[in-house]
């Protein structure tokens, strides 16, 4: 990561205990009937996408860890100004009691109905069930149900949400409109991801059906989608409609055909959420808990240096084995984790620049694979001692084109500083040298941060991940989606050296897109500093902007790319 000095070195919580009318009033016994059944979609977030429920500030993520039920959860990560509220609209009918219930974890998460009654619980360690009742209006056809936490609470967790009871209709007999301007946005060898118009209604439009010729596979609340499962080398047909809370469903938009990549298509197949922990700086937090508050499975381990003699250490002055850094491993490992230990960084004695020669290089690198069985491996490649040196650029790509070659299956990531349109110079030289050597790296990640790059954090990351596509479509003959396949994103969380604000809000946007955009790699620098400190400046054990302990960690670990 791009850092010299850290490298070393609205609503009162009182009011919601006051708060009577938020306790649960006289529940409602649901009247015994055939049709009672649980009308919520997706509420156990089996699916591995939120949709069709929504959360403020785009701040729920689907978890594996903890879950109540099956193997995905929702996560809310609260924050001072948000309490990451998820709803899901569905259709009810009118006058006629439904019976709500879910699973919760954490402090003060609420569970209730739009404009009715509601429940909360003060549980934050273990998963508790929370359960209301309410008799929907007697012109109602529509119920928002929501879940959320409390402001500056931390990150909440739902799981297995029922709503019991029939199914809507009701008086609303309009359909929404039909979608409009439906294309194709990107494309692998088993997916396709599509984009539309948004329509209207005159109530209200709740999500949109999306149809592979005359099958529904998928059911969004947003006017974009990506579809999964599907064959390589395959022509598919797609379609999408709107429906309202009544049940109405629209005409169906324009078709558009779209044929999916060959199979291997040029992509790795790899994806990785992973922050970077660094045991020798700031205040390292245990590893398994902040995987276990966040569901985080993978972290960056640094730093990598030389010891002297092109002999690998941590920080270049620990020992591979037997100390902090590989009892934090155990940890990860024990919890189901992994790491990928990252090699270099901005400072400090480098094996790339150190050590004499390619195979040497490759030698250190392969005493660390070695060491801990390691499925991938990050170059860190910076400065003017590795980055803007075009002789150490190249030993670097062909020490990992060595060990690549010696280990079956490993995945080799490189991380550079960019501006904020793309690559530098030497950015784009590491590309090309990368492609002349055919040392067939899997991820190129970018460092957009330190640039000089203003207050828009999600526009500039954007505009910088979109200009190294560009740049690996036209070094390498990749289409976008094979390019995006190969790319990464390391930020950098709240406060960087340069005063840029990544906040939670915007480290949201950014995994979002990531997600949108399946690509390979989301990390950030640091979890040690994953705490808050508003006003504490930049420093190695807090972010210097108000948030949730190991918010920004419980935002990377919904990537999936």
């Amino acid at each position: 990561m791009r850092i010299t000095q850290l490298r070393r070195s609205r609503h009162r919580f009182l009011a919601l205990l006051g708060t009577a009318a938020l306790a649960l009033a006289g529940a409602v016994a649901l009247p015994g009937t055939a049709q009672a059944a649980n009308i919520l979609s997706n509420p156990g977030f089996e699916t591995g996408s939120l949709s069709p429920w929504s959360c403020s500030g785009n701040l729920g993520s689907i978890v594996s860890s903890p879950v109540h039920g099956g193997s995905k959860a929702l996560a809310g990560a609260v924050s001072s100004s948000d309490n990451a509220q998820c709803t899901q609209t569905v259709s009810v009918q009118p006058n006629t009691t439904y019976s709500l219930s879910g699973w919760v974890r954490g402090s003060y998460v609420y569970l209730g109905v739009d404009g009715g009654a509601s429940t909360w619980t003060t549980s934050p360690s273990a998963y508790s069930r929370l359960s209301v009742s309410f008799t929907t209006g007697a012109s109602q056809t529509s119920a928002k149900i929501y879940v959320h936490g409390w402001y500056a609470q931390g990150t909440y967790y739902a799981d297995d949400v029922s709503l019991d009871g029939p199914g809507g209709g009701g008086s609303d007999s309009q359909a929404p409109t039909a979608p409009t301007n439906l294309t194709s946005t990107g494309k692998t060898s088993s997916s396709v991801s599509l984009s539309w118009g948004a329509s209207s209604d005159n109530v209200g439009v709740t999500g949109y059906d999306v149809y592979a010729g005359s099958n529904q596979v998928l059911s969004v609340s947003g006017t974009s989608a990506t579809v999964s499962g599907l064959s390589p080398s395959t022509a598919y047909s797609f379609t999408v409609k709107a429906r309202d809370a009544a049940g109405n469903t629209s005409a169906a938009s324009n078709s558009v055909s779209v044929t999916t990549s060959a199979g291997g298509g040029g992509g790795t197949g790899f994806k990785q959420a992973a922050p970077y922990l660094f045991e020798g700086w700031g205040d390292p937090p245990n590893p398994t808990t902040v995987m276990n508050a966040t569901g985080v499975k993978w972290f960056t381990m640094a730093f990598v240096l030389d010891s002297g003699g092109c002999n690998p250490a941590w920080d270049g002055s620990r020992a591979l084995t037997g100390g902090v850094d590989q009892t934090a491993i155990n940890q990860i490992r024990s919890a189901g984790g992994d790491i990928v230990p990252s090699f270099g960084g901005w400072q400090g004695s480098k094996l790339g620049a150190n050590c004499s020669s390619a195979s040497a290089l490759a030698g250190a690198l392969q005493k660390v694979i070695d060491a801990y069985s390691l499925k991938a491996i990050d170059m860190d490649i910076e400065n003017t001692d590795e980055f803007e040196n075009e002789a150490v650029q190249a030993r670097i790509l062909t020490a990992l084109k060595t060990v690549k070659a010696n280990n079956p299956g490993l995945k080799t990531i490189v991380t550079f500083g960019t501006s904020t349109t793309g690559p530098t110079y030497y950015g784009n030289r590491l590309i090309e040298q990368a492609q002349s050597l055919n040392a067939n790296i899997d991820v190129f990640t970018i460092m957009p941060f330190d640039f000089g790059g203003g207050s828009d954090m999600y526009g500039n990351t954007v505009n910088a991940t979109e200009g190294l596509k560009a740049k690996l479509k036209s070094t390498f003959g990749w289409d976008d989606a094979t390019a995006y396949s190969h790319i990464g994103i390391s930020g950098m969380n709240g406060l960087s050296d340069q005063q840029e604000n990544t906040t939670p809000a915007i480290w949201t946007q950014i995994r979002d897109w990531a997600n949108g955009h399946h690509i390979a790699r989301l990390a950030y620098w640091a979890v040690n500093r994953d705490r808050p400190c508003p006003g504490g400046g930049v420093v190695s054990n807090c972010s210097g902007i108000s948030q949730s302990t190991w918010q920004f960690t419980s935002i990377t670990a919904g990537f999936t790319g």
